[in-house]
C-alpha cells in the first residue's frame, strides 16, 4: 500500500531545500526524505520535485509514502549466510551475501546488513542517518564479499575518516566482458547521476573525480577474470567505469552486459566480489586484513568459462 498526502508548505520553511522542508513535515529523517524525492516519489503540480529544489510558502507537495511508514524503518531480520568475520568492541567485518542490502532505501523490501546485525542483537553506532547508522561503506545489492561497520561513535567517525583520507584499501575480483586492452590499467573518469535514468550512474564531465585500477588475472574466449582496486568509492564506480570502457561486468544488464552471454553462463548477478580489505584499526592503529572467498554461484560461473 501507498499512501498518498498533500501537504501545504507554511510560511516557515519558505526558501528551504527540499529534502529539509519535506523531513520536517513528515517528521522523517533528512535522508529518508531524500530518498523519497531521488525515487521521484513528490511532485508539485505534474513536475517532480528534486532534493536540492526551493520550495515557497503555500507551495502544494504530492507526496507518495510506501506502507505508510517511514519507507526507511530498519527491520530485523534475519540473514542465514550472512557471516561474521571479524568483531570487536569498536567495528565488525561482515562477509555479505548478494541479495542482501547494506541498508534500508525506498524501493527496498529485501534483508539488510543493518537489519541482519539487529536480529543478531549486535548493537552498532548511532552516527549516521537513521536508516544506515554505524554504515561506514557500502555494497551493491548484487554484489558480494566484504564490508565494515562501526559500532561506536568514535571508531564510526575515525572510519569515515580513512575512507576520505583514501586509506582503506579495497580489493574486488570481477569477470568483464571481452579482454581488456591494455591489460593493466587505471580509469580516472568522473562519475555522476546517470541524467535520463533513474537509480542510474554515468561517466559524465561535471561528476565526482573516480578513480579505478584493474589487472587482468586470467582470459577467458570471451571474457577476463580482473583484479580491481579503488582508489575513490562512488556509487556503482566499478560498474559503470567497465561499462565506460566498453567492458561491462558479466550478468550486469544494467549497465550494458550481454544477456545472452550471462544465460549460457547461468549469471543471474553481476560477477563481483570484494575480495580484501585493509585499514587501520580506528582505536588501535593496528593493520588488519580481510579476505573473503568467491561465493558458490560465482565459483560456478567461472568454472564454466573455464570449460567454455
Amino acid at each position: 500500500m501507498t499512501e498518498r498526502r498533500l501537504l501545504l508548505v507554511p510560511p516557515s520553511l519558505d526558501g528551504e531545500r527540499a529534502d529539509a522542508a519535506l523531513s520536517k513535515m513528515l517528521g522523517m529523517s533528512r535522508s529518508a526524505s531524500a530518498e523519497l524525492l531521488l525515487a521521484g516519489a513528490v511532485l508539485s503540480g505534474t513536475e517532480l520535485v528534486t532534493k536540492s529544489q526551493r520550495v515557497t510558502s503555500e507551495q502544494v507537495l504530492e507526496v507518495s509514502i510506501p506502507d505508510k511508514r517511514d519507507p526507511l524503518a530498519v527491520e530485523p531480520t534475519d540473514v542465514a549466510d550472512l557471516r561474521i568475520v571479524y568483531e570487536d568492541a569498536d567495528l565488525i567485518v561482515v562477509d555479505k551475501p548478494a541479495g542482501v542490502a547494506a541498508h534500508p532505501s525506498v524501493g527496498w523490501t529485501g534483508p539488510t546488513v543493518v537489519g541482519a546485525l539487529m536480529a543478531k542483537g549486535v548493537r552498532i553506532s548511532t552516527s549516521g542517518a537513521a536508516e544506515r547508522q554505524g554504515i561506514v561503506q557500502r555494497l551493491d545489492v548484487g554484489t558480494s564479499g566484504l564490508m565494515m561497520v562501526a559500532k561506536t561513535e568514535v571508531a564510526y567517525s575515525r572510519l569515515k575518516q580513512a575512507f576520505r583520507d583514501r586509506a582503506v584499501h579495497k580489493v574486488y575480483h570481477a569477470v568483464i566482458q571481452g579482454h581488456p586492452d591494455p591489460v593493466e590499467g587505471t580509469i580516472d573518469a568522473p562519475i555522476g547521476r546517470h541524467p535520463k535514468a533513474e537509480f542510474k550512474f554515468a561517466v559524465m564531465n561535471d561528476g565526482k573525480p573516480s578513480i579505478t585500477h584493474y589487472k587482468l588475472l586470467e582470459a577467458f574466449a570471451s571474457a577476463s577474470l580482473v583484479e580491481v582496486v579503488l582508489e575513490t568509492g562512488r556509487t556503482h564506480q566499478i560498474r559503470v567505469h567497465f561499462s565506460a570502457f566498453k567492458h561491462p561486468l558479466l550478468g550486469d544488464t544494467m549497465y550494458g552486459a550481454d544477456p545472452t552471454l550471462a544465460s549460457r553462463m547461468q549469471s543471474e548477478r553481476q560477477w563481483l566480489h570484494a575480495m580484501r580489505l585493509s585499514f587501520l584499526h580506528p582505536m588501535t592503529g593496528e593493520q588488519v586484513s580481510f579476505e573473503s572467498n568467491y561465493t558458490e554461484d560465482l565459483a560456478q560461473t567461472l568454472e564454466r568459462l573455464k570449460g567454455n
